[in-house]
């Protein structure tokens, strides 16, 4: 059987080549800040979210005469596609849609191949923000990534594996896919002995001792609600002014990569020493990556006042992450097995939250609600005219909110409206990400 052929087209310099090295796994492909490096397509065979497919890599797209360099390559390209089962188009970010784009974004929708926009060079907060401007080439929801940094690439990868064609039915395959989750914590707060506890095995070395974990260790297995898992295993990661050798430098590092990868985290914390200002920290970084989150008060069977233990962390969170308000505390014990029966259910709960979807009528019903009961603020005397608010995508729930002057709504405001939401839709312990995209006045300065 043939390999489904993915394509990753797009403008000279906009980082193709890059991006099939990242999802590659391997400098395969030429890499400068010269445009049209590339001049012929390069294949390679790679696995994406437990699919197996064929990356194709080709030259910048261009208008050129046919017999010009730049006019064979085109028509190279061209060729690729038209034997694609799934068309990358990546722009620039940091430049925006060009005429160009704009052009072969027009080409491509008239081929009917299916296209999956990229916004590359995307980093930081103001990525997928960046990336809403190509909901106007009229090819669906654009992925905010950058290939240099490798942000956002994980979650490509897993919509490029749900856009593919498979030989199961399309439900049937999104069931055999694994819910990819990782444990991470600070050192010697119980995460090896709690993966080999689900695992049934002693599949990691425990002991007293912090930081005897070095590598992310992925395990696939099967849960006892009988669905696929991909655990994680980590590296402890303490504060960055204590991490010195260079080997805990690497494994730190590689803990940062799979919670990266992971879909949903299990923030491990010692029920023994409380929650830490490390542990708020990880769990800080959690959210920045935009994934859900179940924390696991390991160790509970060394404790003697369970219930003031469980106040004073539930207290010590809701103060200092309220940027996750309502996340589900689990205390368990991986020695003696209490508890471990509702870390499954928790996980699963929270992976619906953090795949929601909320129906636009729904949606619209709740936005004018929380505009009457706290009207937009005051921004240098003039009041902000907020028009309306449409879901960009889940995982994690991604908003955009479209008004006059919408980019200089404060941040109190949109801490309101995400927590009105979260508190509205119950999605407590999700990220929620909501985009400012101001419009247009046609007055303005006539």
């Amino acid at each position: 059987m043939l390999l489904p052929r993915v394509v990753i087209t797009g403008r000279p310099n906009v980082g193709k080549s890059t991006l099939f090295n990242r999802l590659v796994g391997a400098r395969l492909a030429l890499v400068a800040d010269t445009p049209g490096v590339t001049r012929d397509r390069k294949e390679a065979e790679t696995v994406l979210a437990g699919t197996k497919l064929l990356l194709v890599d080709t030259a910048g797209l261009e208008e050129a005469a046919p017999e010009s360099i730049p006019g064979r390559m085109r028509h190279s390209t061209g060729q690729a596609v038209e034997q694609a089962d799934l068309v990358l188009f990546v722009f620039d970010a940091r430049s925006g849609l060009l005429p160009e784009d704009v052009h072969f974004a027009t080409w491509l929708r008239r081929t009917g191949k299916k296209v999956l926009v990229v916004a590359n060079k995307a980093e930081g907060r103001g990525g997928a923000a960046a990336a809403m401007e190509a909901y106007s080439l009229g090819l669906g929801d654009p992925v905010a990534i950058s290939a240099e940094h490798n942000e956002g690439v994980y979650d490509l990868m897993r919509d490029i594996a749900e856009l593919l064609p498979r030989a199961d039915t399309a439900d049937e395959a999104a069931e055999n896919l694994p819910l990819h989750f990782a444990i991470i914590g600070r050192p010697n707060a119980g995460k090896s002995t709690l993966m080999n506890h689900l695992l049934g095995q002693e599949r990691m070395i425990t002991g007293p001792e912090p930081g005897l974990t070095r590598d992310a260790v992925a395990v696939d297995f099967t849960g006892p609600d009988g669905r696929l898992y991909r655990l994680v295993d980590t590296a402890g990661l303490r504060k960055r002014a204590k991490v010195d050798e260079g080997l805990e430098r690497m494994s730190t590092s590689s803990s940062i990569e799979a919670l990266k990868r992971a879909e949903m985290v299990v923030l491990a914390i010692d029920a023994m020493q409380g929650v830490q200002e490390q542990d708020l920290h990880i769990a800080r970084l959690v959210e920045r990556e935009g994934r859900g989150c179940v924390i696991a008060l390991t160790k509970w069977d060394a404790l003697d006042d369970r219930a003031s233990a469980r106040q004073a962390a539930l207290d010590r969170i809701s103060i200092s992450l309220s940027q996750m308000k309502g996340i589900t505390l689990v205390p368990l014990s991986a020695e003696t097995g209490e508890g471990i029966g509702r870390l499954f259910p928790a996980i699963r709960a929270t992976y619906e939250k953090w795949n929601l979807r909320v129906p636009t009528s729904a949606l619209n019903r709740w936005f004018e609600s929380a505009l009457e009961r706290f009207p937009p603020p005051l921004v240098e005397g003039r009041r902000l005219k907020l028009r309306y608010i449409t879901q960009v995508k889940a995982r994690p729930p991604s908003f955009a909110l479209f008004g006059t002057r919408a980019e200089q709504v404060p941040d109190t405001y949109v801490r309101y409206l995400v927590n009105s939401l979260r508190e509205a839709f119950e999605m407590p312990g999700v990220p929620i990400r909501i985009m400012l995209r101001g419009t247009d006045n046609p007055y303005h300065e006539k």
